[in-house]
């Protein structure tokens, strides 16, 4: 129509005559309105749609501007809600060490469906190593997984509540998946091998229930969003478990690399001094992949400078597990003179706790449903971001939140070892939250973290612990009945530490 009126491709001179022959065409002209408004003459989204042009707009995209106000065009689908449950009676899986470990120590038990190793010397002994030395984790029982293809920035960014195309490749971020309520389903460390190409680690206990869920939402089998039940990935990512046989060259297991001699004991391993250098700048979060060893008999690693015991020099190693066996006796071998030990559980759980990080069903979802605000973890939510599974419920939630995980320290040595879900008081007595871990510190004193109500947390409060026996104290509901004999349990002394640990407490683990 603008044609006719006499308009041409290279345009028609001034805005005047564009006006005019906008006005012979018969056609809106919007630029004498520059605001919406009811006399704009511009026509809604809504009424775009209904006017016959619902081919131009594509729905089920997460976010885009207006979205709300094609609510009523939107379709319902009844997709069922995510469910997941665990199954029962499972044997005991075991990583590729698990024989080593049964030849070096008798402490291995049942953990997250793995029998794992407790400790080898002890659990003071190898946390002070970590602290002091290195320590040596197997973390093989971890699930490893694989995002790529040209749609894996976009369905990482869907369903993690950081922001993958932040992250250039060659490092990693910490972030969580949510399910359509808000809720965390699990936390993952996600590392960016390539532009399109990830790597995901996720806890043991919910690695099935990680695989089942991405894969649904990939899928678009499950609902995501119960406001707006149509949004579903357009454009699938390829995902793959990278510890199952499927995955062949490109199976990857975890070994765990952690504590100041860290880097010289992997530096050891190096064929040359370039990659020696290579290696040394590698930053905090960063990877690398590359070669470690002697020529034929190298490993092919994926090494992450990221860990789980608080540690600024600690490395994750992603290695086949068929030559799992093979790094660990050759890091054990070149880490002697470091001073490394191999750690279990416990050391993993102690140098975890006291620098104040969340494990899953304790400080983060759990009996407690805690969030990652809650966990002290809020900045790996990225709110600015328009949309990922789970942000509006997210925020509704959090708006009603008033309690957070507090660190704490015992008073005194030789009380007992308080355990999830023990009521934690004020001075005055009023109960203020639980108990959710508690581990030893480098000193030998009980830590642990709690989840408080926030207008308690303080540093320096002085709180107590009803550190609960196995079997109830049976005392007398009349305090006035109380005879020589009774018995009354009472709270044990601790104090509020900072959530994180500062730099003076850093620097007393180094002695």
């Amino acid at each position: 129509r603008l044609a006719q009126a006499g308009a041409t491709a290279a345009g028609s001179g001034s805005a005047e005559a564009v006006h005019a022959l906008r006005e012979a065409a018969g056609l809106p002209d919007y630029s004498r309105y520059p605001h919406y408004g009811p006399d704009s003459g511009r026509p809604t989204g809504l009424e775009m749609y209904q006017a016959g042009h619902a081919n131009r707009f594509e729905l089920c995209v997460p976010y885009f501007v207006g979205h709300r106000s094609l609510d009523p065009v939107r379709s319902r689908p009844n997709l069922p809600v995510f469910e997941w449950q665990e199954p029962e009676d499972a044997p005991p899986q075991r990583t590729p060490l698990y024989d080593w470990h049964k030849a070096h120590t008798r402490k291995v038990i049942p953990f997250a469906g793995w029998d794992m190793p407790v400790w080898y010397t002890g659990v003071l002994d190898e946390h002070k190593a970590v602290r002091t030395a290195a320590g040596l984790f197997d973390v093989a029982h971890m699930g490893v997984l694989e995002v790529s293809g040209p749609h894996a920035t976009e369905f990482l960014d869907l369903v993690v509540t950081n922001y993958a195309r932040w992250f250039d490749p060659g490092l990693s971020f910490y972030g969580f998946f949510l399910d359509q309520d808000g809720r965390v389903i699990d936390d993952v460390i996600i590392y960016r091998r390539a532009r399109d190409r990830y790597l995901l680690v996720v806890n043991a206990s919910n690695a099935d229930k990680d695989w089942a869920w991405l894969n649904a939402v990939n899928e678009g089998r499950v609902l995501i969003d119960r406001e707006r039940p149509d949004l579903r990935v357009l454009r699938p990512a390829t995902i793959r478990n990278l510890k199952d046989p499927s995955s062949g060259d490109e199976m990857r297991v975890d070994i765990a690399l952690q504590g100041p001699a860290s880097l010289a004991i992997l530096q050891s391993l190096a064929a040359d001094a370039p990659l020696k250098d290579r290696l040394a700048r590698v930053p905090k979060t960063g990877l690398i992949e590359c070669e470690l060893g002697k020529p034929g008999q190298a490993f092919d690693l994926v090494i992450a400078r990221t860990g789980y015991t608080g540690e600024e020099i600690g490395y994750e190693l992603m290695v086949h597990p068929d030559r799992a066996l093979a790094l660990w006796e050759t890091l054990l071998e070149v880490g002697e003179p470091f001073g490394l030990q191999p750690c279990g559980l416990a050391a993993r759980d102690s140098t975890r706790t006291e620098a104040g990080l969340p494990l899953y069903g304790h400080e983060l979802a759990g009996r407690f449903d805690i969030s990652p605000a809650g966990a002290g973890f809020a900045g790996y939510v990225k709110l600015h971001k328009p949309y990922f599974v789970g942000r509006p419920a997210y925020l509704a939630r959090e708006k009603e939140r008033t309690m957070e995980i507090a660190r704490f320290r015992m008073a005194e040595k030789g009380v007992r070892m308080p355990k999830n879900g023990d009521p934690v008081v004020n001075r005055k007595g009023r109960a203020i939250g639980w108990v959710t871990s508690a581990a030893v510190d480098i000193d030998g004193w009980i830590l642990g973290l709690a989840y408080v109500e926030s207008r308690y947390h303080r540093t320096g409060d002085e709180i107590g612990i009803f550190a609960l026996p196995a079997k109830p104290v049976m005392e007398k509901e009349d305090k006035a009945e109380l005879a020589p004999g009774d018995s009354v349990q009472i709270p044990d002394a601790a104090t509020i530490l900072t959530r994180f640990p500062d730099l003076d407490e850093v620097a007393h683990w180094r002695g």
